[in-house]
């Protein structure tokens, strides 16, 4: 099949061009900065260098490539996570997530590609009440915090623009939080980092649940999507197993040869980390993988965070 990634240069895209290309596939990949256009050309991939905020050239780089399939990867990412301020970080995301969604949508039926598969999230918007595993039909936090609001919309959006779309098939993936090379949770990350400087330290019980996927498995699990396994809709793409921050944060740290993470009460870091963060720590809900392992035939590699953290961080 013809597949267009937009977002080929970042995160996922470098794991899943590449996958893509090795199962036969013809694949054209955006990215804004024409000085990575031989990075995508390196990956397999056929370069367009689009600013996908802009309708006409996003519409002009679809309608040259006549894509089969059409994939959503943009992100803007940059510099350490802001736990205090979601939105903050998130800003440029945010716009890729809406209006950047919009337009390839609309690109897409244009040229009359079958389907879509769009980047979504995991974890944080669950609902914060009731069992410690949500799947895809449990709502969303209907009161998130306020430093996560407009990334919370912007998830939402992508969830039911796919959910919704007409005369075309919409995935919306639901990614948990990714680990292994070139992340923040990789063997030479941000987040590693911290942990063994010992600035991330376990808040209160470290009730709140995470769910986890390494990087590679979810490119599997795209590519998956991408080829028509399942049906229009949202799956969650996480691992098998949920866990509490005071399992996770302290397996991680001996698995990166750093000391035992700092406890602190909520009440002391809330100033350095917001309410969202001490959200992340304490109280957020992890997800199941039962749809996407069904429907999508998706089998991770790395099935729990045990193995991974131990053997998949880069």
């Amino acid at each position: 099949m013809r597949i267009f990634v937009a977002g080929a240069a970042g995160a996922l895209g470098i794991r899943l061009v590449p996958l893509l290309v090795s199962r036969g596939h013809d694949v054209v990949g955006t990215t804004r900065h024409a000085g990575k256009a031989d990075e995508v050309r390196a990956l397999g991939a056929q370069p367009a260098v689009v600013d996908a905020l802009d309708g006409d050239q996003v519409l002009a780089a679809v309608a040259h490539a006549q894509p089969d399939i059409v994939v959503h990867e943009l992100t803007a990412l940059s510099g350490p996570p802001d736990l205090r301020n979601v939105d903050r970080y998130f800003a440029a995301t945010n716009r890729l997530r809406t209006k950047g969604l919009d337009v390839l949508l609309e690109a897409a039926r244009a040229v009359g590609a079958r389907r879509i598969v769009a980047q979504s999230f995991t974890g944080w918007p669950n609902a914060r009440t009731g069992g410690a595993v949500k799947t895809e039909d449990d709502p969303l936090d209907p009161h998130p915090a306020a430093a996560t609001r407009e990334t919370h919309a912007a998830i939402r959006h992508v969830d039911e623009t796919m959910a919704g779309a007409r005369g075309i098939e919409g995935v919306s993936l639901r990614y948990g939080v990714f680990y292994g090379p070139g992340n923040a949770l990789g063997k030479d990350g941000i987040m590693v980092e911290m942990i063994r400087k010992r600035r991330l330290p376990l808040v209160g019980g470290g009730t709140g649940v995470w769910s986890f996927v390494h990087i590679d498995d979810a490119a599997l699990a795209t590519a998956l999507a991408v080829e028509g396994a399942g049906t229009a809709g949202v799956y969650n793409i996480v691992d098998d197993e949920p866990a509490p921050v005071h399992e996770w944060l302290p397996y991680l740290a001996a698995q990166v040869d750093a000391k035992p993470p700092m406890r602190l009460p909520a009440w002391l870091v809330r100033p350095l980390i917001g309410e969202p963060g001490v959200l992340a720590m304490t109280a957020i809900r992890g997800s199941s993988n039962a749809k996407a392992r069904g429907e999508l035939g998706w089998q991770p590699r790395y099935a729990s965070w045990r193995d991974g953290f131990r053997e998949g961080l880069g």
